[in-house]
């Protein structure tokens, strides 16, 4: 029965113990994939390689379904244990970012976009204002 526990545990969250090298080699073998794939379209008609697209998609659809941890982080803040028992209600507690400093979103812990938040239908949301760049989401995973 513990065994059965542990195994749904583990499919909850497949995305956890994934190695990020292989992760990032994956990411690397898409990227040379578009590449060629442009390479492909610059060609004369009917001088492409038959499946070469199909293959392209379906390494694709290999990591769509991997889910991911997604957050906006209005800013941290460091305290001592004894100020946070001494929290209550109507307490402020201090961020390290100034009012109008944009928002950060991550996805799994890692930095992806800046954004701005912004109310739809009465829930809170983020406007995306800047997005990291391919190359320097890679660059973060190391």
């Amino acid at each position: 029965m513990s065994d059965e526990n542990n195994n749904e545990n583990n499919n909850e969250n497949p995305a956890e113990g994934t190695d990020i090298e292989s992760l990032m080699d994956q990411m690397q073998d898409v990227e040379e994939k578009k590449a060629e794939a442009g390479a492909e379209a610059a060609k004369p008609e009917g001088a492409n390689i038959a499946g070469a697209e199909a293959s392209g998609d379906r390494n694709l659809e290999l990591i769509l379904d991997i889910p991911l941890k997604v957050s906006a982080e209005l800013g941290r803040s460091k305290m001592l244990v004894s100020d946070l028992l001494n929290l209550g209600q109507g307490s402020v507690v201090e961020l390290n970012k100034l009012a109008g400093e944009p928002l950060e979103i991550l996805v799994n812990d890692k930095i992806i976009a800046k954004g701005e938040a912004v109310v739809v239908n009465e829930k809170f949301g983020v406007r995306l204002t800047d997005i990291i760049s391919p190359m320097e989401r890679v660059q973060q995973l190391k």
